[in-house]
């Protein structure tokens, strides 16, 4: 009996040895011939990143073609996050990205943008070329070889937008539930069923401000609510001296960052009808343009002419340029 009662530990013992092993095998301290020492897991392919208000942004730059309505040339400045919540990690829990959402929302919607937002590049350009340090190629032999600043050769801003964020509310309302039950013996059966439900929301202040006058000639205020939830079950029990633990569960949250992108991709979307004069989503009845240059992912400038040819019209396809999901990538190699 005693010898039974030392060989099951073991046998415990030899189980979670081999377990072990085989997960660490999984990882090498050797690289392989391709150079890593593991391949990365995960291979989703490059998607869209859209919200609910995107294809309105799209169908708002084809009214605005349809009927010729130009648009104003519109700046971005700073949309700040003013919460100051910080999460566990140190790192800031809402993303500082909310002026560069602002540049692509504008873009979906046909706006002519002029950057304002990091011009550092452009700045320094022009403080070469004043000192005639970058040289200028050109067909004409009498023009100088150097490049030329010339007098309003930066068109400005009519409008700009900028403003924050600047609510977070966390646990506007939870709910859950708790459930255990087992066996009234000490070695027995138990289990346990958990739920768990909260809501939060953060808010967007955003203003147009007319760039000559100063004249703030917009603002918009909008919230959005974000749920989460998780359901967990789990079994505990004694089966012979063995003990088993099973658990199991699911849980997801609203992705915070696509909550402040869709609150500027509404916000933006209201400004730039203003500016349109469009009434609301009726102008969406029968707008289209098949040569348009804006698509699911923001806008380009056709820098030559070539609209009908370029991958204007392919940018939101997944498949594109996927080594393992476009046949014509592959076929390269």
């Amino acid at each position: 009996m005693t010898k039974l009662l030392t060989s099951r530990p073991l046998r415990l013992l030899g189980v979670g040895v081999a377990a072990a092993a085989l997960l660490s095998g999984c990882v090498s301290t050797s690289a392989g011939s391709n150079g890593l020492y593991a391949t990365p897991i995960g291979n989703a392919p490059v998607t869209t990143n859209s919200t609910p208000y995107s294809t309105a942004l799209f169908c708002l730059a084809d009214y605005a073609r349809q009927y010729d309505l130009p648009s104003p040339r519109i700046a971005v400045g700073r949309i700040s996050d003013y919460t100051g919540t910080v999460s566990a990690d140190g790192g800031r829990q809402i993303t500082q990205g909310a002026s560069l959402m602002a540049n692509t929302a504008l873009a979906k919607a046909g706006a002519r943008i002029v950057e304002r937002y990091d011009t550092s590049v452009s700045e320094l350009e022009l403080r070469y070329a004043n000192n005639k340090l970058i040289g200028e190629e050109t067909a004409n032999p009498d023009a100088p070889p150097f490049r030329q600043i010339m007098a309003g050769q930066v068109p400005g801003s009519d409008f700009y937008i900028v403003g924050g964020l600047t609510e977070v509310n966390y646990n506007i309302r939870s709910g859950g539930f708790d459930v255990a039950g087992g066996d009234g013996e000490d070695v027995g059966f138990s289990g346990i069923v958990q739920g768990r439900t909260f809501v939060m929301n953060i808010a967007l202040d955003l203003r147009m401000v007319q760039t000559t006058s100063m004249e703030v000639v917009d603002v918009i205020s909008y919230q959005k609510q974000i749920v989460g939830r998780e359901i967990s079950a789990g079994v505990f029990d004694f089966l012979n001296g063995n003990v088993f633990d099973i658990s199991a569960g699911q849980g997801g949250m609203e992705p915070v960052q696509l909550a402040v992108r869709t609150l500027v991709e509404r916000a933006v979307l209201e400004m730039m009808a203003n500016l349109y004069g469009a009434p609301g989503p009726e102008v969406c009845l029968g707008a289209g343009d098949p040569l348009n240059t804006v698509g699911a992912t923001g806008g380009y400038y056709p820098a030559y002419q070539n609209v009908e040819t370029n991958n204007g019209q392919t940018r939101a396809d997944p498949n594109r340029w996927h080594a393992s999901r476009d046949g014509a990538v592959r076929g390269r190699y």
